[in-house]
């Protein structure tokens, strides 16, 4: 039994897994469809001030799918709606390298996937920063460092722009 990568239509991947497992359970094909796995990772986004965790398809418009490949199944999975084909050349499935599915697998299991901390700042930005020592401070963005999750920022301290480096929840942009 091999792990296959279906293309599907973006969006749709945990309709799709739940239709396909509720086929396998009508059509008692459990011994030929082992697994559908649709991968997915945690991001961290700010709104209206707040931290909110959402879960995230990690690759989106694909879901793995470990099976015996025939015809039958083949046909079976190739017309599930929104289901648009095998990955593979000309259309014919070809199998995912088992060290593939370990990393993703892995990755995914053990949650080396670090929450994505989405964040809506550019640098030259105008940012107010609304926590810490420099809180009331309005300032511009210089840079940005994503796996800090910091950004460095120009305040005006004594009519003098200082450098000073700030978490991503301690500013938010200027209205």
């Amino acid at each position: 039994m091999d792990w296959y990568s279906i293309r599907v239509i973006s969006g749709k991947e945990k309709k799709i897994q739940e239709e396909i497992n509720w086929e396998i359970e009508e059509r008692s094909l459990q011994d030929d469809i082992q697994e559908i796995f649709v991968p997915t990772e945690k991001i961290v986004e700010m709104k209206d001030g707040k931290k909110k965790v959402k879960t995230r398809v990690f690759f989106p418009g694909y879901i793995l799918i470990k099976m015996i490949l025939n015809n039958t199944n083949q046909y079976f999975i190739e017309n599930v709606n929104h289901v648009l084909s095998f990955v593979g050349p000309k259309g014919k499935p070809q199998a995912v390298r088992p060290e593939e599915i370990s990393r993703i697998v892995g990755v995914v299991e053990k949650g080396e996937v670090q929450e994505n901390f989405q964040h809506p700042f550019k640098v030259g930005d105008a940012i107010h920063v609304i926590d810490g020592p420099f809180m009331d401070f309005s300032g511009f963005i210089n840079e940005i460092n994503n796996e800090k999750q910091k950004l460095k920022v120009s305040v005006s301290i004594f009519g003098r722009p200082t450098p000073v480096e700030l978490d991503y929840l301690q500013v938010e942009l200027e209205k």
